[in-house]
């Protein structure tokens, strides 16, 4: 059990070779306001003053102290070479490595240090300095003393020092693996120490925790410490020490610290006789190392498991870094094959590390084409910045000097390729969005091949400019390629459409139903006028109203029953209509006159023909103007139609972009990608300046390679006291 402690300190001095924390090994923390007696405890327990004394704060850096006891016939600690072989005591600090037998000196060092650390402003450092003291009289113990607990800030002492302090003091108190001495004052109110309040914040069941009562001689007149030691005041689960330390006129005086402790020993006999072999710098030692040892083997097992699980952590840190380059040009290949399997991967969905924060890769190309991509164009109404204004004014525009019959072609070609141009911005957004997620993916090729190209910062960015130039090469073929895909609805308006066919089949159907109503209008202008409910003669019956609905939906289904849904229109030979739908085998002349007397000319003929302003203040549009009948039913057509061919457009131009994007852009980076990187990157006189190794890697490399020792070594240290069944 003995050992346990020496061996603490191997893996103390283990990590403290690499400057890692990273592990919290059992030791004692010493706690407490300032004045409270922190520094006097730690001087008695070491027999030697050799802390710093003053005012205010004076411990403002943590200090890991290791106390080690070192017989003069140990030859583990002691050499002639170090001239330690007859020395009775003598100071290690871990940053100077020189031997110190002169305790001055060491004091002398703590100042120094920690005004390098800290400054001289009384502020605190939570860089710890690090002391070993050898000594024939010491007892194997690892504290940590911290700065007093103060509240006020105090000369040019920062106004957040309450708070820099309790963080501080948290970052070592709530170390599981540590032992909490919480010193309070004897003359001070117990209910109110912040040391006690601390500990019962990290440890709620007090089994790490040992309170020590100091300056016991100090208390008032009339009363004693006896409800204190015994816990009845506030109870300490491991137990609660009183000692008596130095009084400032002894510090000053010099008052060696061994006729201290038999002073100490004799007012405890005086005055607490029962309580005087509980109790004392000597008892409070002793309790402290079977505090740590008994600590310390609860803690190994889990010490040796989290060692374990380091060693692995840093093993694959290592192995990440990679080995030192041998074959400079077979390593330059190997990255360049494997960064452009990691690209393709990203963009197949097939990496190992796939990312799950983000969509990335071919995830992200996906989700632009379907979502993005297909939102915008879904968005996109048919009619959108056409008005009756405008469509009637290409109507008009087309007809010429002619009033028209007829809707004319001209303008809905006119119209619905002012609409399919609106197809283009979105498509070639569409590209820019596919072109910069290809050159985003250079940064989610896998772990693999970050570390390669963390590691030679020359090469990644060889690499990313050679991936840009690829990706910048395609951009204008791809560009192209989408803009062609439009050029081509323009190119050609496909009436014929077998979609947009069905659709304009069923025009004829709705301009002849409103074709009877006009010429019925006509015919019957009074009977039309009169208002329904009146006794007129002139008035129709129920009977022919109805009679005259039923003959017009009969007609209409016998318009949509006909094969190919047969146009009974007049088949004018300037009617486009008639390109559009099929025509009507053998079709009677009688019919196509008949068929004549629906045409509604009473909007053409009986409306007067205003007179044609050729001004040139002759408004542009109309928009004020109420249309007329005809207008508003070849608007309603023009428009109809217009909606139908945009619908075929869009959803051809929503299947095609992305086909043309994934053909011109993704796929020929993909499959061109490695012989690019080849090209540009493998040559003899490039490679010796495209595998020079970052400065940081290789500081990381050999940082994570001391770590491994150590904890091999620490390992090693645990498994051989495992072996002697020391617990």
């Amino acid at each position: 059990m003995e050992a346990l402690i020496p061996v603490i300190n191997k893996l103390q001095d283990v990590f403290n070779t690499v400057g890692s924390d990273s592990i919290q090994l059992p030791q004692i923390v010493v706690l407490g306001s300032q004045s409270s007696g922190k520094s006097s405890v730690l001087e008695s327990l070491v027999g030697r003053s050799f802390l710093p004394r003053g005012t205010g704060i004076v411990t403002r850096c943590p200090l890991i102290l290791q106390l080690i006891h070192c017989p003069l016939e140990d030859r583990e600690h002691r050499s002639a070479e170090n001239g330690t072989m007859n020395v009775q005591e003598w100071g290690r600090f871990l940053h100077t490595k020189k031997i110190i037998t002169d305790f001055n000196d060491i004091r002398q060092e703590i100042e120094e240090e920690t005004e390098r650390k800290a400054g001289n402003n009384k502020g605190i450092c939570g860089e710890a300095i690090n002391l070993k003291i050898f000594s024939t009289s010491v007892v194997n113990l690892t504290l940590v003393d911290l700065p007093g607990i103060t509240k006020v800030p105090v000369g040019d002492q920062p106004e957040d020092i309450e708070h820099q302090i309790k963080e501080l003091v948290l970052k070592y108190i709530e170390n599981p693996n540590s032992i909490i001495l919480a010193v309070t004052a004897a003359n001070t109110d117990m209910a109110t120490s912040e040391a006690l309040k601390l500990a019962k914040d990290v440890d709620p069941d007090g089994r790490r925790t040992l309170a020590v009562v100091t300056k016991l001689d100090l208390m008032d007149a009339g009363t004693d410490a006896i409800d204190i030691l015994c816990g009845r005041v506030i109870p300490v689960k491991l137990g609660i020490i009183g000692v008596m330390n130095r009084s400032q006129q002894d510090i000053k005086d010099n008052k060696n610290i061994e006729v201290q402790l038999k002073d100490e020993e004799a007012f405890l006999q005086r005055k607490y006789p029962t309580l005087a072999t509980r109790n004392g710098t000597p008892y409070l030692a002793k309790t402290l190392n079977r505090l740590l040892m008994h600590h310390i083997r609860d803690c190994l097992p889990d010490l040796k498991t989290r060692v374990n699980v380091m060693s692995s952590q840093f093993q694959s840190l290592l192995n990440s870094y990679g080995e030192d380059v041998i074959d400079k040009s077979q390593t330059l290949l190997q990255i360049i094959t494997k960064f452009a399997s990691a690209y393709c991967s990203t963009i197949e969905g097939t990496a190992r590390n796939i990312e799950t924060t983000e969509l990335c890769g071919g995830a992200r190309i996906c989700y632009i084409f379907h979502e993005t991509f297909g939102r915008t164009l879904d968005s996109i109404h048919p009619l959108a910045g056409l008005t009756k204004m405008d469509i009637l004014t290409a109507i008009r525009n087309a007809t010429g000097p002619r009033p028209a019959l007829f809707v004319p072609e001209v303008s809905f070609e006119l119209l619905v390729k002012r609409q399919i141009r609106r197809l283009e911005e979105p498509s070639l957004r569409c590209v820019e969005l596919i072109h910069e997620e290809m050159q985003r993916i250079v940064q989610h090729c896998g772990n693999e091949v970050q570390q390669e190209m963390l590691r030679f910062p020359k090469l990644h960015e060889k690499i990313v400019d050679v991936v840009t130039q690829l990706l910048r090469r395609r951009l204008p073929a791809t560009n192209v390629m989408v803009e062609n895909l439009v050029a081509i609805e323009l190119a050609y308006i496909n009436t014929k459409h077998p979609d947009f066919h069905k659709d304009a089949a069923l025009v004829p159907s709705l301009l002849k139903a409103d074709n009877m109503v006009d010429t019925y209008t006509a015919q019957n202008p009074r009977r039309t006028n009169t208002p329904r409910g009146t006794n007129s003669p002139q008035v129709l019956s129920a009977h022919n109203i109805h009679k005259q609905q039923q003959q017009l939906q009969q007609e209409q289904q016998n318009d949509l029953i006909e094969q190919n849904h047969v146009n009974e229109t007049p088949l004018h030979p300037n009617n486009w209509l008639s390109n559009v739908l099929p025509p009507a085998p053998n079709t009677p002349r009688e019919s196509m006159e008949n068929s004549n007397q629906n045409t509604p000319i009473h909007n053409t003929l009986s409306s007067p023909v205003k007179p044609v302003n050729l001004l040139p203040d002759v408004p542009a549009t109309q928009s004020s103007r109420r249309l007329t009948d005809k207008e508003q039913k070849d608007c309603d057509v023009i428009e109809r139609l217009i909606k139908s061919y945009f619908y075929i457009v869009r959803k051809s131009i929503q299947d095609s972009v992305p086909k043309a994007i994934m053909h011109f852009l993704v796929n020929y980076v993909k499959d061109n990608l490695q012989s690019e990187l080849v090209t540009h990157l493998y040559k003899s006189e490039k490679v010796e300046t495209l595998l020079n190794e970052s400065d940081h890697i290789a500081i990381r490399r050999k940082e994570a390679a001391d770590m491994l020792k150590a904890l091999t070594r620490s390992n090693h240290i645990i498994s051989e006291i495992r072996e002697t069944h020391m617990w």
